[in-house]
């Protein structure tokens, strides 16, 4: 069954404006006045004044390169030699002149080449949208729904598209979800959108904080690969109460997490869309050592088996980094086997000396989920067959089953098999992030693990 989406009521259609005429259009949208319905019964509609969301969209041209193999650079909009080189090729691969520059015929024809990738023109990309309808106003209609629902805010979308620098274009609107509970008046989203080159809203940054309503909390959802060397990210990171990020759509994931970590060492706030995703799998592990037997027998852990959906090893990494933070393991070593199934093997040691093996398995399977890198399973075992702290953890039986096959010294303990995750795209789980901001001090602690074993990773 799909929920139906919640109405949204389009109080002021995008409209062009100046740099210097958006809070004067604003204020002008919020003159107190009734929106009349068929039956004139549509109440007042007013401004929200509850927080701002800056969110920095990824450049299309480059996420289209990149998740066809053109391209596996950083998504910032910036045409660079990498962009330049993947374009041609990219043009030379479809039969089109080697211009090196994007242009809406290139764009249409890799919208067309992903469907096909995928099997069909329904294909959902990574933030959830079909790639043969992407446009920068859908983006921002797709987020009024998920976000004016819960949250009603001022939105500002940040879109950098490659191509010659003409300034900033600048539109303002607003939308109202129109709910049956709501009696009184219509409470908005108001969105302030800016279009240019990379080099362009750059060149804007020191303009954006003043959009930024004053009193109220400030988030930044930073939808790119995160830069720290970024003019625009480092200004913008300095105002705002948190920065959000979703590491399913990293493109190196392991060295955009030493990123991460490079933030938080700097003081940066950050919080992590996926993190959240692998909330439900650190619940059921720990809930099986509730019991006082296991809980004593969680010492006896010596092995860990994790596999996830080939791709993104973000989730495997970050489940691995708490696990390892909760039960004092130090990473010692680690070798990796990519091939059919890709393996990431560390070795820790416990506060005891005792040696903890650790596998990690990029999986393929043939119906890949929605986010990138799902857990699958989770098999926590001991080579001492007397323990009884054996737990298996699987999204569906085929998970199990493979970890079943594997065997072991011990049998499983705990089963559990973890529901559907409902609320796994990333404008739910923003909506659950805006209730909350600052440090996160359980995921700097995972990830300051997770960061150790990858930088071991580096090393080997």
């Amino acid at each position: 069954m799909t929920s139906q989406a919640s109405t949204v009521f389009s109080l002021q259609a995008p409209k062009d404006v100046s740099l210097t005429e958006i809070e004067a259009e604003l204020n002008n949208i919020w003159q107190s006045y009734g929106i009349g319905g068929e039956d004139g019964a549509l109440p007042a509609a007013t401004r929200a004044t509850t927080f701002t969301l800056v969110v920095y969209e990824p450049e299309q041209t480059q996420y289209l390169l990149g998740a066809l193999g053109y391209y596996n650079g950083p998504i910032d909009g910036i045409l660079g030699p990498q962009t330049v080189s993947a374009l041609r090729d990219a043009q030379k691969a479809l039969g089109l002149e080697r211009t090196g520059k994007s242009s809406p015929q290139l764009l249409e024809r890799l919208r067309e080449e992903l469907a096909k990738l995928h099997g069909g023109s329904n294909t959902k990309d990574n933030n959830g949208t079909s790639p043969a309808e992407y446009s920068p106003d859908a983006a921002s209609a797709r987020i009024a729904d998920e976000i004016a629902l819960r949250n009603p805010c001022r939105i500002i979308s940040l879109i950098p598209i490659v191509g010659e620098d003409e300034g900033v274009k600048v539109q303002v609107s607003a939308y109202c979800p129109i709910q049956k509970q709501s009696s009184s008046s219509l409470v908005c989203c108001e969105y302030i959108t800016l279009t240019g080159t990379a080099t362009a809203l750059e060149r804007i940054g020191g303009m954006v904080p003043a959009l930024l309503i004053g009193g109220l909390p400030k988030f930044i959802w930073w939808k790119a690969t995160p830069d720290p060397n970024n003019a625009l990210f480092k200004r913008l990171s300095t105002v705002c109460d948190n920065v959000i990020v979703d590491s399913c759509n990293f493109n190196e994931p392991e060295n955009d997490l030493l990123s991460l970590q490079s933030l938080i060492e700097n003081g940066v706030p950050l919080a992590d869309l996926n993190w959240r995703r692998v909330g439900g799998w650190q619940e059921l592990t720990a809930e099986s050592y509730d019991p006082p037997a296991r809980r004593k027998a969680l010492a006896e852990v010596d092995r860990v088996n994790i596999d996830y959906e080939k791709g993104n090893p973000t989730q495997a990494l970050l489940f691995l980094g708490w696990l390892a933070s909760r039960l004092n393991w130090r990473a010692v070593s680690y070798e990796k086997e990519f091939g059919d199934y890709n393996i990431r093997r560390f070795k820790f040691i416990a506060e005891d000396q005792r040696p903890i093996e650790a596998e990690l398995a990029g999986v393929p399977v043939g119906d890949v989920g929605d986010i990138p890198g799902d857990l699958i399973a989770i098999r926590l075992s001991s080579t001492n067959p007397e323990a009884n702290c054996g737990t298996l953890i699987c999204s569906e039986t085929g998970g199990c089953m493979r970890m079943e096959t594997q065997g072991g010294a011990q049998s499983t303990g705990v089963f559990q098999q973890i529901t559907s995750l409902s609320e796994q795209k990333a404008e739910a789980l923003l909506s659950q992030q805006v209730q909350r901001w600052g440090k996160e001090a359980l995921f700097e602690e995972s990830l300051r693990l997770t960061s150790e074993l990858i930088k071991l990773a580096k090393k080997s």
